[in-house]
């Protein structure tokens, strides 16, 4: 293999891995915010690309703004969500909540097929023109797009979460709830904007992704599970790991299409989620913590 030809795969796992990222970081803020792994992640990566359809192709939008809608209606189903699936049963056990999210998912994945119907749809690339030639590699207009937004997103996150009262209110939450509730931080408030957040970042990678792949009302359930292995293999709770676990799970994935083949793309996911909870069960980034009673 060459070096263009390694180099095209490189780029390829970057793409696939900064999609996986942004939906690891959703699972990401909702655990730590909740405790709960949200399997409803992929649906609002579905969502998020299939609202933008719509309102691109239905009102006859501009691109930028039928991806602004796309990004805020999925926010807002995530708060609805919340406050429909998760607050009434907030009291309840890790494993209830959990299948919730499985039954809200499905729910999710039905109503999108009987709203937008089961064909693939797709909206035009963000930039249109060939692609930039890099030492013999091809980057497609649109992958840079999906980079770019990574990073503006990763950024903005870690502003909020470093220099805004919100911010420390998540991150409070993150460390011990009800500690966060006796110096008197709302935490169904952060509970309720950890889900918003998490649906926009959903949603923000399957608008950004639409464009090279389209998108339908199935597309959730495989991307959710490689967004759930992005965040075990970086390490749960935590977002920057979550990040460095989505890029490692793409590379991963397309050095596997490069020297064995694409046949074992979406086990590999599988597989690497497998061999970390057997291996390294607190993540690759992160430390295991041990409680002092």
């Amino acid at each position: 293999m060459g070096g263009s030809e390694l180099l095209q795969f490189v780029i390829s796992g970057l793409k696939n891995g900064s999609i996986y990222a942004l939906v690891s970081l959703g699972f990401t803020i909702v655990y730590a915010s909740t405790g709960v792994i949200n399997f409803a992640q992929g649906e609002f990566y579905m969502l998020g690309g299939m609202f933008s359809v719509w309102a691109f192709a239905t009102f006859g939008l501009p691109l930028w703004l039928a991806a602004i809608v796309g990004i805020l209606l999925t926010a807002a189903t995530g708060i609805l969500f919340e406050l429909l699936a998760i607050r009434p049963r907030k009291d309840g056990d890790q494993l209830s909540l959990i299948i919730i999210t499985i039954g809200g998912s499905l729910l999710l994945s039905s109503l999108a097929r009987h709203l937008f119907g089961p064909d693939e749809l797709a909206i035009p690339a963000f930039t249109s023109g060939p692609s930039v030639r890099v030492f013999g590699a091809a980057i497609e207009r649109q992958t840079l797009w999906i980079w770019g937004l990574t990073i503006t997103a990763v950024v903005i996150l870690n502003w909020v979460y470093n220099k805004t009262k919100l911010g420390r209110a998540l991150r409070a939450c993150a460390i011990n709830r009800d500690a966060a509730r006796l110096v008197g931080v709302d935490t169904r408030l952060i509970v309720t904007v950890s889900f918003a957040l998490a649906a926009a970042l959903g949603g923000l990678a399957g608008l950004s992704v639409a464009p090279l792949t389209q998108t339908a009302f199935d597309a959730g359930a495989r991307v959710g599970v490689k967004g759930f292995a992005a965040a075990i293999l970086g390490g749960l709770g935590n977002p920057i790991a979550a990040v460095a676990g989505g890029l490692m799970l793409g590379l991963i994935e397309s050095m596997s299409i490069a020297y064995l083949s694409s046949t074992y793309k979406d086990a590999i996911s599988l597989l690497v989620l497998l061999l970390v909870l057997f291996v390294r069960p607190q993540g690759l980034f992160s430390r295991s913590r041990r409680e002092k009673v």
